[in-house]
């Protein structure tokens, strides 16, 4: 049975939500793995043959979290995982768009294949408290990611991607 793989990092609990939404949504299609960033590696992306990566934007960029999982994995995966389809969602304060460029950058040097624009879920929080607080999505956006979960799981399972 074809496996996706959802990597996500969160601090105030957003980015979570979303991860776990798109989760909900895959495994009604599909195997699903739901792995912290920090605690994923080389061996989980070997395992998956799709994958979901989720994270917030900081300061214009991706999370440092879910940027030291890519650094950990990129070169031990290098080669090994060409062609695999992708998805990624965003959990921004006003953008996101500079952590799907970083990330579609990184998927690229992997050559893995986007599958779907990027999720972006903007928060609107644009002062250090409410950047700071604990976030809770919109049930109008987690059905989005569940969406964009059981549309990555139903294509696997289809032998689509």
């Amino acid at each position: 049975m074809a496996r996706i793989l959802i990597v996500y990092h969160s601090r105030t609990g957003g980015s979570r939500q979303m991860a776990e939404a798109a989760e909900q949504g895959a495994r009604a299609e599909i195997a699903t793995a739901l792995i912290p960033a920090a605690e994923a590696g080389p061996e989980d992306l070997l395992r998956a043959d799709g994958y979901i990566f989720c994270a917030p934007e900081n300061l214009a960029a991706l999370s440092g979290v879910m940027k030291d999982f890519f650094d950990r994995c990129y070169y031990p995966v290098l080669g090994q995982i060409e062609g695999r389809p992708y998805a990624q969602m965003i959990c921004a304060g006003s953008d996101g768009a500079g952590a799907a460029r970083q990330t579609a950058r990184i998927a690229q040097g992997w050559r893995l294949r986007q599958v779907q624009e990027p999720l972006i879920i903007c928060t609107h929080a644009q002062t250090p408290e409410a950047i700071l607080a604990a976030k809770t999505i919109p049930e109008t956006d987690l059905s989005r990611c569940r969406d964009l979960g059981a549309a990555l799981g139903a294509g696997l399972s289809m032998g689509v991607f």
